[in-house]
């Protein structure tokens, strides 16, 4: 069983940036690790659907961003620590909402979220 916990949301102004972490624990079903598989950042706003924010590869050598937070939202990863990061500057008033990081892996594990409000 996979557990994550995200951390780093808050309140900030439009402009402001926030450092997202997504801290992993445990293995999947089949035994795999978090250096095996990608990870996701999504985001749902209230009375909206759930996003794809950005994700990033098992070793961290591919990312893909929605065109919403390119150039401004940057994702990594430090496998040693089995940690995934987002960076978010430029904040705008349109990124507040829970994020979540998600396993791409089958079963898909998530976790609580983290709540970003961005104020105008």
């Amino acid at each position: 069983q996979v557990q994550l916990v995200e951390s780093g949301g808050g309140l900030v102004q439009a402009g402001g940036s926030l450092r997202l972490s997504c801290a992993a624990s445990g293995r999947t079903g089949s035994g795999r690790t978090f250096s095996s598989y990608t990870m996701g950042w999504f985001r749902q706003a209230p009375g909206k659907e759930r996003e794809f924010v950005a994700d990033i590869s098992w070793s961290g050598g591919s990312t893909r961003y929605a065109d919403s937070v390119k150039g401004r939202f940057t994702i990594s990863r430090d496998n040693a620590k089995n940690t995934v990061f987002l960076q978010m500057s430029s904040l705008k008033p349109e990124d507040t909402a829970v994020y979540y990081c998600e396993t791409y892996t089958t079963p898909a594990y998530w976790g609580q979220g983290t709540q970003v409000t961005v104020s105008s």
